[in-house]
C-alpha cells in the first residue's frame, strides 16, 4: 500500500515547452471558431475591469444537460456558467480558491483567462428560473490585481465562465477533469434548482493505461468525462472504489471529495459501455443531495492524481491511485467484468 500524495501536482513536462505548447493549442481552438462568432464580446473574453453593475443570472436549457445557469444580462448573457469542485477547499478548510492567480503550467491566470470569474458590482439579480436565495457573493482579491472584487456564487459556489466557450451555445467546459487547477477538481455546469452539478448521465467504459505512468499497462473500469471539450473530447479517466465504503455509504466527504477523491456523479442511472455490467450499476445520494454512481453498491471515484489533458502537462494517461492508503480508506481500481 502507498501513503496518499499531497495535493500539489508534480509538472511531468519541463515547464517552458509546456507552456508554449499548451498557450499554442489554447489560441489555435479560439482562432478556429472565432470567424463564427462577429459580436464584438464573446464568452471566452477575460476579466480585465471591475465590473460596474450588479450582475444578471438566469437558467437556459442546453442540451443533454436541462436548464443551467447562464448570465443573465449585458454583453454575455446567455454564456455557460460553471462550477468547480476543488474550490469547496476555501469554505471547507481556508485555501485559496482551486481557480486563482496562482502560478500553473499554463502560464495564465485560472481566474481571468482560463475561466474567467463571473463578478459583480452589487447584489447580484435573480433572472428568470433563478432561485434568487441561492444567489450570493464572496469576495476577491486575487482576481484583479490590488483590487477587492465580488464574485457571484450560487449555493455557496463561485461561478465562472470558460474559454474555450466562445458562444452561447458551447458548453465545451462541462464535466471537465481539470489538471489545471490547484487542487485539480471537475467543472459543471450549474442545476439551477438547488446549485448541485448539472452533470447529465453519466458513462463508464474500460480503459487501458500504465500503473504510476510507467509500470505494466492495466485495463480497469473508467468514467467518461469532458464530454464537449474540443481539444479532448470523451476522455476517459480510471475510477476507483474504497474499503471503508460499506452498505452503499460514501465515508469520502469534505477534503477527501473536494482535493482528492471527486464522486463519480450522475442524473440518472450510469449508461454501460462495452465489457461493463449494466446490472452492476448503481446510484447512491450523498448528503448533499448529489448522486454518485455506484459499481455492485461501492461508490465510484476520480483521483485527482490521474486528471490531464492529452498533449498538456500532468500527462499522458496513468492510474496512480491504485492501492493508495488513505484517512478514507484503501482505494483500488476494478478490472474487467469483475
Amino acid at each position: 500500500m502507498h501513503a496518499i500524495p499531497s495535493p500539489s501536482r508534480r509538472l511531468r513536462w519541463p515547464l517552458v515547452s509546456a507552456t508554449v505548447l499548451a498557450l499554442g493549442l489554447v489560441a489555435a481552438g479560439l482562432q478556429f471558431s472565432a470567424p463564427a462568432r462577429a459580436e464584438s464580446s464573446s464568452c471566452a473574453d477575460a476579466v480585465t475591469t471591475a465590473p460596474t453593475g450588479p450582475a444578471t443570472v438566469s437558467a437556459e436549457a442546453k442540451a443533454p444537460f436541462g436548464k443551467v445557469l447562464v448570465v443573465g444580462s449585458g454583453a454575455y448573457a446567455g454564456c455557460s456558467l460553471y462550477l468547480l469542485t476543488s474550490d469547496q477547499l476555501h469554505s471547507l478548510s481556508g485555501a485559496d480558491f482551486a481557480c486563482s492567480d496562482n502560478a500553473n503550467a499554463l502560464g495564465a491566470p485560472c481566474d481571468t483567462v482560463l475561466w474567467p470569474a463571473l463578478l459583480t458590482d452589487g447584489a447580484p439579480i435573480a433572472g428568470p428560473g433563478v432561485n434568487p436565495t441561492l444567489l450570493g457573493v464572496v469576495t476577491r482579491t486575487d482576481v484583479l490585481s490590488g483590487m477587492s472584487v465580488q464574485q457571484v456564487t450560487y449555493a455557496g459556489q463561485p461561478l465562472y465562465r470558460f474559454v474555450f466557450d466562445e458562444s452561447s451555445d458551447e458548453i465545451e467546459g462541462a464535466n471537465l477533469f481539470d489538471p489545471v487547477t490547484s487542487p485539480p477538481g471537475t467543472w459543471y455546469l450549474v442545476d439551477p434548482s438547488r446549485g448541485h452539478p448539472a452533470t447529465g448521465q453519466a458513462q463508464l467504459q474500460l480503459e487501458t493505461a500504465p500503473v504510476g505512468g510507467t509500470g505494466p499497462d492495466e485495463t480497469v473500469l473508467a468514467a467518461t468525462m469532458n464530454n464537449d471539450f474540443s481539444l479532448f473530447p470523451d476522455a476517459s479517466f480510471p475510477v476507483y472504489t474504497s474499503s471503508a465504503d460499506s452498505g452503499h455509504t460514501s465515508v469520502c466527504q469534505g477534503e477527501c471529495a473536494a482535493a482528492h477523491w471527486a464522486p463519480v456523479l450522475t442524473s440518472q442511472r450510469a449508461q454501460a459501455g462495452p465489457g461493463v455490467d449494466q446490472n452492476a450499476l448503481g446510484i447512491i445520494v450523498r448528503p448533499d443531495g448529489t448522486h454518485q454512481v455506484t459499481y455492485k453498491g461501492k461508490p465510484l471515484y476520480l483521483f485527482y492524481g490521474d486528471a490531464y489533458i492529452d498533449g498538456l502537462p500532468y500527462g499522458p494517461a496513468r492510474i496512480d491511485g491504485a492501492g493508495l492508503s488513505t484517512p478514507w480508506g484503501v482505494f483500488n481500481t476494478i478490472p474487467p467484468l469483475s
